[in-house]
């Protein structure tokens, strides 16, 4: 009982932390999704070029920086001998993953993940048919 947290902490189950590529993929999509549904909705004056221009340079930094981080930590990482160890995205679906001190079923962490996103881009749909139809 005396022993540091550290120490108490259960071996992990052979489940790595971390999102499937797809999960990825499906947001870089919705961010797309919402650059697009900008331009398509809102230019319809002259003057609203550069805001929107700025928009999709500000969400194109935020999609391409963490792109590049991940590019640059994947080549100090070793690569596995043959693509069998790579899982698929349903068996990945099934397991769970390391979110701060708890465990959370990969299907919720990716919910979590996509649902604000989603929310937006999706919104943004609707209120340019919404604009068109009036």
């Amino acid at each position: 009982m005396n022993e540091p947290l550290e120490q108490r902490r259960e071996p992990s189950l052979d489940a790595p932390s971390g999102f499937h590529p797809l999960v990825y993929k499906a947001a870089i999509g919705f961010v797309a999704l919402f650059v697009a549904a900008a331009w398509v909705a809102f230019d319809r004056q002259s003057d609203i070029e550069l805001p929107l221009a700025m928009l999709s340079v500000l969400l194109f930094v935020a999609v391409l920086l963490p792109y590049l981080l991940w590019r640059i930590w994947r080549t100090g990482q070793t690569r596995p001998p043959t693509l069998k160890t790579n899982k698929g995205f349903r068996k990945w679906m099934k397991g769970s993953t390391q979110v701060w001190q708890s465990r959370l079923k990969n299907s919720d962490a990716a919910i979590d993940m996509l649902l604000p996103l989603a929310a937006v881009a999706l919104g943004l749909v609707a209120l340019g048919i919404v604009f068109e139809l009036s």
